[in-house]
């Protein structure tokens, strides 16, 4: 009970969430990169993850948002990040992890930092633009098809939410 007060992370209202995003690359945990310049025009959820977290159970929600939208344009990208202590020692492991165990096939990332000095570009932007950092695994962060942030979510928003579910049309195309 103790942790599930970390799981509450810092919310960005509409009004508040309007900023400009940069475009960068992630390192693939298939190998080579995902760029989201490729992106342009299209909108993108990004979730920080972990595969020991208590809300791994949320990478099945995650994976049915992206099947019943990808076709329509949204991308998105997992995050495995060790920045809360949950993610398995290797890439591997966690790929293997994901596959096997919720069936995941859309783009990851390695294992990446999410916050402070070594945080990837992509959360240094969004703490710098709109002062938003991961508090815990799971924040699911909205980029319209104009590189703008829409809105980010906390851990204990479902992925298959009707507000997520309704942003994510509003970005569509």
């Amino acid at each position: 009970l103790i942790m599930f007060g970390l799981s509450l992370a810092p919310v960005l209202s509409s009004s508040q969430a309007l900023a400009d995003i940069p475009y960068t690359k992630f390192n693939s945990i298939d190998g080579g990169i995902i760029d989201t310049n490729d992106w342009i025009g299209k909108p993108y959820l990004i979730v920080n993850t972990a595969s020991k977290c208590g809300f791994t159970r949320q990478y099945t929600p995650l994976q049915k948002l992206y099947d019943r939208f990808h076709v329509q344009g949204l991308q998105m990208i997992a995050v495995p990040s060790d920045d809360f202590n949950q993610e398995l020692d290797t890439d591997q492991e966690v790929k293997a992890f994901c596959e096997l165990t919720y069936g995941i096939d859309m783009p990851m990332s390695v294992t990446t930092s999410v916050k402070g000095d070594e945080a990837h570009p992509f959360f240094k932007s969004l703490k710098e633009e709109a002062g938003f950092v991961p508090s815990w695994n799971f924040n699911k962060i909205l980029v319209d098809a104009d590189g703008e942030l829409v809105q980010t979510w906390g851990s204990t928003t479902n992925p298959m939410s009707a507000k997520i579910i309704s942003a994510v049309k509003s970005t569509l195309k």
